[in-house]
């Protein structure tokens, strides 16, 4: 793939893509063409995606209405009461909580929501943004099902600015009032297979979906190029195994198109002897990293593979947290490619991931590694990872799928 043919297609797709949306839809119908025009025929699984409308989200504090996005799929209701900054998750911080509105630091993940609910918080409010950055921009967030586990209190999200000055002024009462349709709705994957010599499979994947403030060119526009990229050069190539490429979609809301497409495939999930994930490459700045979930034997091959090339690589034992993942969760060993920036120089899930951040000549740098990995293991006559997940592995994945909290 040439330059020009990388930057058409970060130009074409420069919108907001979140998964279950129209516009989702639309990259995905794109990526089908991009993949016909080079001889390849995919299909569109479409699966299930909780979904919701906001109609009123308002935050009001001390009589001042704030600006806020309610967080999807939290519920409807009204609650007023006294506002409380939460700093830690210590036991005398969260006794605090209860019957408050909480302001917290960070993330809505599951621990942090389950200490709400415990603590008897009556709703919440996170903030993102940056206090340095000239927007006022505030993401559109959910309460993810495998989060609320069905017990729901409705929440906002504002931006950090804002946080900051709440905080600062001693803010005393709340009121959050969150009216909302929710519904299920369709997300989508888009699969092509080249049929190899072998029935046992190379599954190569790479999400297309973005967060609501970002064109996702980074995040991960950039590794769904690299995956069609992938593709076209192996219709012109041999291999041996059959070769199955999967864009994803909503990865951006908890890896739904990858489980999706484990649960949809479970009965073949025993020949599928590697996953490689593409998710953030060709980036200007930063290093270029191999996230293997599988034995440490793969992070010495890809290191003598880098020293090989000529090709600078920082390959590790981990679990990222991609589409990778609920692969090894089923047993086949993954590894993550992406080029991870310093923040000064590229940011994602906001209005900064842009083509401005690519690089064209990394992006070609960067396929032609993966491809000289991907074909190396494509051709061989015995995949030469083991397939298996190693127990120090299995721990990890138990923690980033909240099985077990991280010690």
């Amino acid at each position: 793939m040439n330059k020009e043919q990388i930057i058409q297609i970060f130009s074409d797709t420069a919108y907001v893509r979140m998964g279950g949306s129209e516009e989702e839809k639309k990259a995905a119908e794109y990526i089908v063409k991009q993949c016909e025009r080079r001889g390849i025929w995919p299909t569109v699984e479409e699966f299930e995606v909780p979904m919701a409308k906001i109609k009123t989200a308002k935050l009001t504090v001390d009589d001042k209405e704030i600006e806020c996005r309610g967080y999807l799929c939290c519920g409807s209701g009204t609650v007023e009461g006294e506002l409380y900054y939460l700093t830690d998750s210590d036991p005398y911080s969260l006794s605090k909580c209860k019957g408050r509105i909480v302001l917290f630091d960070g993330y809505l993940g599951y621990w942090r929501y389950q200490e709400l609910l415990k603590s008897g918080a009556a709703a919440f409010i996170s903030y993102d943004g940056n206090v340095n950055f000239a927007d006022n921009d505030i993401d559109q967030r959910e309460l993810r099902s495998y989060v609320s586990n069905g017990e729901k209190i409705i929440g906002v999200n504002i931006n950090a600015k804002d946080a900051v000055e709440l905080v600062r002024n001693k803010a005393k009462r709340a009121k959050i009032e969150i009216e909302q349709d929710e519904y299920v709705g369709k997300s989508q994957n888009v699969v092509a297979e080249l049929k190899g010599e072998r029935d046992e499979i190379i599954v190569f994947t790479a999400h297309y979906d973005s967060t609501s403030l970002s064109s996702g060119a980074y995040d991960n526009m950039s590794g769904s190029v690299a995956l069609v990229a992938l593709a076209e050069h192996f219709t012109m190539s041999p291999y041996k195994y059959t070769l199955r490429f999967v864009w994803c979609g909503s990865e951006e809301r908890g890896l739904l198109g990858s489980k999706a497409y484990c649960a949809a495939h479970e009965d073949e999930l025993e020949k599928i002897v590697l996953n490689i994930n593409l998710d953030m490459v060709g980036c200007i700045m930063g290093k270029f990293i191999a996230c293997c979930t599988s034995e440490s034997s793969l992070v010495s091959y890809l290191s003598y593979l880098g020293d090989e090339l000529g090709f600078q690589i920082k390959p590790y034992q981990g679990v990222y947290s991609s589409d990778s993942t609920p692969f090894s969760d089923k047993g086949v060993p993954s590894v993550s490619f992406a080029r991870v920036a310093p923040r000064e120089t590229a940011t994602i899930h906001n209005r900064y991931d842009t083509l401005d951040i690519i690089s064209p000549q990394q992006m070609q740098d960067d396929i032609e590694f993966i491809l000289s990995f991907a074909y190396r293991m494509a051709i061989s006559h015995r995949c030469p990872v083991p397939r298996t997940i190693p127990d120090n592995m299995k721990e990890k994945l138990d923690e980033y799928l909240l099985r077990k909290k991280a010690k």
